[in-house]
């Protein structure tokens, strides 16, 4: 965990840089910047400093440290002295944050479902048929072709067939569980909307830009359940 969390600082240190140092205010040149650039707004995607909730101070001293690490500058804290603090505040201040995600993602659900049409499964998936489609379901093991967009409860898209241009075709047993069971309720040229809490989801672990312990929503249109010798070929 020491290490894990060490990286995590450092990570966020990087994507905070920019934002909270006002004398920083470089627009990438060359293309190495500019990779580099990239490299820096990938991995603010991968930990999201507001997770931790941090106030404007508290980003501005971790920008310090590694602002005065990186020229050599004197350290302002004896960093050797608060290597295990370090652990115990990304801990302390993690385990809030998903706590917090699992009620924020719990209320959402329980009003999503007192909405018109809305329904809950005994797994405790929450959905909307938005239209049936025609023709027979998918099946666990049939490769399903959609279109879909998924977003975080406060409405941030963090993934969309729709927006790449590219229809997805998958089988729907490699899938998260929220989508399994979840697309077996329509027929193709169906469209469902999908409140899946965490435990059908990317679980306590999260994925990408996705946090521990996200309830998601999705808009999935199953356009085509592939037939045999389709899935055959691929």
């Amino acid at each position: 965990m020491k290490k894990t969390a060490l990286m995590v600082l450092g990570l966020i240190s990087t994507s905070g840089l920019v934002g909270c140092k006002k004398d920083f205010d470089h627009t990438p040149s060359s293309e190495d910047e500019k990779a580099l650039y990239t490299y820096g707004a990938l991995l603010a995607q991968r930990v999201n400093p507001q997770q931790l909730q941090l106030t404007e101070g508290e980003m501005q001293s971790l920008v310090q440290g590694l602002w005065d690490n990186y020229k050599g500058n004197k350290e302002r804290v004896a960093v050797a002295d608060y290597r295990m603090k370090v652990q115990e505040v990304l801990e302390g201040r993690f385990k809030k944050a998903i706590e917090g995600n699992k009620a924020k993602g719990s209320e959402f659900l329980e009003k999503f479902v007192k909405e018109e049409d809305a329904k809950k499964t005994e797994s405790g998936l929450a959905y909307k048929i938005l239209k049936a489609g025609e023709g027979a379901s998918p099946k666990p093991d049939d490769v399903v072709k959609v279109h879909y967009t998924g977003t975080l409860i406060d409405g941030t898209v963090f993934d969309s067939s729709r927006e790449s241009g590219k229809e997805l075709e998958i089988p729907l047993n490699r899938v998260i569980k929220g989508w399994t069971e979840g697309l077996q309720m329509i027929a193709p040229g169906g469209q469902i909307k999908l409140v899946i809490p965490a435990e059908l989801g990317y679980g306590s672990a999260g994925a990408g830009t996705i946090p521990p312990e996200s309830t998601l929503v999705f808009d999935v249109e199953l356009i085509e359940v592939m037939q045999p010798e389709a899935k055959a070929k691929k």
